[in-house]
């Protein structure tokens, strides 16, 4: 039995655990936050209201989304915060019919337009905030101009180098907030660093080819709006010192997006309140750490649903609908 045993053993030795090893504790090769800043980008908001009945206004943008834009600036502590533009609807100045139920609600909007800038500058002292016009913030100065062109550009007497009195920077008190405003949609454009660039945008493509469009123009990378909708594209090109690669992307809206907002594909009841329909749109903000000059920078798209948004691993949501860490 013994030699049995022997023979039928086999004749390499039997697999075993590896050697064992005292593993360092690795340090990864960070860099330093400090060398970062903060930017969070928000997008159309579209501030407006209509008459809903006995006497209450009901916003066309969407309170709950933007509280939730305001819990992570806060938290982020940005030293940017960009507006890309139609933070103000005005549907009254626009070219499109509009029903009654939207008259005589400017001036709601323009008083929820300087709130907002009250807030924004509350909690965030120190940054620079930036409102680039949209195409419905002109729609004030070309109303003027077609139906009140000697009122254009009129002043308070002897201050000069104010803005005009019709105008979304003076009726919503941007220089008390020390907020600039970049005019003349669509050329303003705003650069967080040198390598990535905010505008309001004039493109709009069907099948989330917008961003597509300003990849095959622009040379550096962009975070555009106007489109309502959450697009993220990038091309790799090669340079003179190598391969480059370039963005395009929209983080969505602050609007409502259940048809409140007049629009070609919404409809209206017979006393001409918006009947709800979803539109093909999806809210959200953009948060970037960039290095400021020729730096680098890291973007990220931020999701708001339903007046819920979770950040890096922080629940953000909307007092209104019950709770917010």
């Amino acid at each position: 039995a013994d030699e049995l045993r022997k023979t039928d053993a086999p004749a390499w030795p039997v697999i075993k655990q590896g050697k064992q090893y005292r593993v360092p504790k690795l340090s990864p090769n960070a860099v330093s936050k400090s060398k970062y800043q903060t930017a969070v980008i928000l997008p159309d908001m579209q501030l407006g209201y209509f008459h809903a009945g006995n006497d209450v206004l009901e916003p066309i943008h969407d309170e709950h989304a933007i509280e939730v834009a305001m819990r992570i600036i806060k938290a982020s502590k940005p030293n940017q915060i960009i507006l890309v533009g139609d933070s103000l609807d005005l549907c009254e100045f626009g070219k499109y019919r509009y029903t009654p139920a939207f008259a005589r609600t400017t001036q709601a909007a323009i008083d929820r337009a300087t709130e907002l800038c009250a807030q924004l500058r509350t909690i965030a002292p120190q940054a620079k905030i930036v409102w680039i016009a949209g195409n419905h913030e002109e729609r004030l100065g070309n109303y003027v101009l077609d139906s009140a062109a000697a009122a254009f550009g009129l002043r308070r007497g002897r201050v000069p180098h104010e803005w005009p009195v019709m105008s979304v920077p003076y009726l919503c008190r941007l220089d008390e907030f020390e907020i600039t405003y970049l005019s003349g949609y669509p050329t303003g454009a705003h650069w967080i660093n040198e390598r990535l660039h905010v505008i309001h945008g004039d493109r709009v493509a069907s099948g989330g080819s917008t961003a597509h469009k300003y990849l095959s123009t622009v040379k550096t990378s962009v975070i555009f709006g106007h489109i309502h909708r959450r697009e993220w594209a990038e091309r790799t090109r090669d340079d003179h010192d190598g391969a480059r690669t370039i963005l395009a992307v929209s983080p969505g809206c602050l609007a409502r997006t259940d048809g409140a907002v007049p629009s070609t594909r919404g409809g209206h009841d017979l006393d001409g309140r918006p009947l709800y329909r979803s539109e093909d749109w999806q809210q959200g903000v953009a948060v970037v750490e960039y290095e400021p000059g020729d730096g680098n920078f890291n973007l990220e798209l931020v999701p708001i649903r339903d007046g819920w948004a979770r950040w890096r691993g922080v629940d953000y949501l909307s007092n209104n609908l019950g709770g917010n860490k």
